[in-house]
């Protein structure tokens, strides 16, 4: 990872800036699922705190400049369920207590987000762009004039994972990647949903245009009890 970055669990530190970026949180998403007949337990919320909190212990409770949501907060793309209205104002409550300022950068599923996002003062933007990183959910390629200020892009979406074999079992990871997008360096964030790990990015189609090329020169990060480097994908075909 580049120098002033640091993976921290599923999220990304850039150190100098004190700014700690999470994405696609999904609240909402068994609630989804239910209505369409499929009988998950509601345990995601409870476990994405448990698990925040231990990321904020690995920090030592610094108290940070910004947390920025990269996108995908909630999971309903034309209305916010019962489940979202509660579960997305507490965990805004929850980040609250450990930076400064929280930031939305919106999502593709984020179309009605600003009821929430007034209700906590939360800003809302396309995206974010600290130096020259420019962070943005990557549903989307933004315009030229924005993409020359950036020599590293951060993005959700995609939420990788991989798959590893052990014998006869097969786990699938959530993970990182990194590489290059044109020019500039491309970093992939995991989502911070965990009803599921993700996308294989060694089988499965991928969906961020930013992600249209080949990806086998990409690094892959894999995030488990600690953070291991995988090298290169195509060291993993």
């Amino acid at each position: 990872m580049e120098s002033n970055l640091k993976i921290v669990d599923l999220g990304l530190l850039i150190k100098d800036k004190r700014i700690l970026i999470f994405s696609d949180f999904h609240i909402g998403y068994e609630e989804a699922l239910n209505k369409q007949g499929i009988l998950v337990p509601r345990f995601q919320f409870k476990d994405v705190i448990k698990r925040l909190g231990k990321i904020f212990s690995e920090l030592k409770k610094t108290k940070l400049e910004k947390i920025i949501i990269n996108g995908d907060l909630k999971h309903e793309f034309g209305r916010i369920s019962e489940q979202e209205w509660r579960e997305t104002l507490r965990l805004l409550d929850f980040l609250t207590n450990f930076c400064n300022e929280i930031i939305l950068v919106k999502g593709n599923h984020d179309t009605i987000i600003g009821p929430i996002a007034e209700k906590k003062k939360v800003k809302i933007v396309e995206y974010f762009l600290v130096g020259n990183t420019l962070i943005i959910h990557g549903n989307k390629i933004p315009e030229k004039g924005l993409l020359k200020k950036a020599k590293t892009i951060v993005i959700g979406h995609e939420h990788p994972a991989i798959s590893l074999r052990e014998d006869i079992r097969i786990e699938k990871f959530k993970c990182f990647l990194k590489g290059k997008y044109k020019r500039k360096k491309l970093i992939i964030m995991p989502s911070f949903c965990l009803a599921t790990e993700g996308t294989d990015v060694l089988k499965e189609k991928l969906i961020s245009p930013f992600l249209d090329h080949d990806l086998r020169n990409f690094e892959v990060f894999v995030v488990a009890d600690k953070v291991y480097d995988f090298g290169k994908v195509k060291n993993l075909l």
